[in-house]
């Protein structure tokens, strides 16, 4: 049996004119999870990426030897778009200004995107759902037997509730539990696809290291 772990990049930058970038924090985070995998004595043979910067620059700092490789299937949904989509003549304005608010809109628009009922997204759900697949095959076309991928949320929850057969709506809810940098493991072989560990994060499992815990 071979190893896939798909990272969730670190901790971004929330609330900045520009998310798409690390924080100190999503940078200390990556290097954290890289070291922890190295005590374990877990090596990735290939290493892929979304083509986003904080997922590339996430694999960087975890410091493995393997050039990523690239794959736009590993992109998080737009959620910018959704809600611009969702809200044409403006989004309400707690929406930003308030972090519960924040996310129980993003779990209500993506409910919204799933049933269909947000007119002109920038993809489909469907589309986004098969994107996502393709990457996964894409990772694992391959000969190597310990595969790092690094993405987002979205479709680390995808990935997981496709490899379980649930209801789409399950992937939200399992996007919003996903910490910054962790970690979830399936096994495969041939036509074999199984979730091993979801969302697990070792490297916070110290006094110092739950000082790193982040989930956005």
């Amino acid at each position: 049996m071979a190893e896939l772990i798909v990272i969730r990049h670190g901790q971004a930058s929330f609330g900045a004119e520009n998310y798409d970038v690390l924080s100190d924090l999503g940078r200390a985070q990556s290097r954290a999870a890289g070291e922890w995998l190295r005590r374990a004595q877990w090596h990735p043979d290939r290493i892929v990426t979304g083509t986003l910067e904080r997922q590339i620059d996430t694999a960087s700092e975890m410091g493995f030897d393997p050039v990523p490789e690239q794959h736009p299937g590993l992109n998080e949904y737009d959620f910018g778009n959704l809600l611009e989509a969702r809200f044409p003549e403006g989004l309400p304005e707690l929406v930003n200004a308030d972090r519960k608010v924040h996310f129980r809109t993003l779990r209500e628009t993506v409910f919204a995107w799933q049933r269909g009922e947000i007119d002109n997204p920038y993809e489909s759900w469907e589309q986004f759902a098969t994107r996502v697949e393709a990457a996964r095959a894409f990772a694992l076309d391959t000969t190597a037997k310990r595969v790092l991928v690094v993405s987002s949320g979205g479709v680390i929850g995808q990935m997981v509730a496709a490899s379980l057969q649930a209801p789409a709506e399950h992937m939200m809810n399992l996007n919003l539990q996903i910490k910054n940098a962790a970690m979830t493991r399936f096994m495969f072989s041939g036509s074999l696809f199984s979730l091993n560990e979801f969302n697990s994060t070792p490297h916070y499992a110290t006094p110092e290291g739950a000082n790193l815990m982040s989930y956005s």
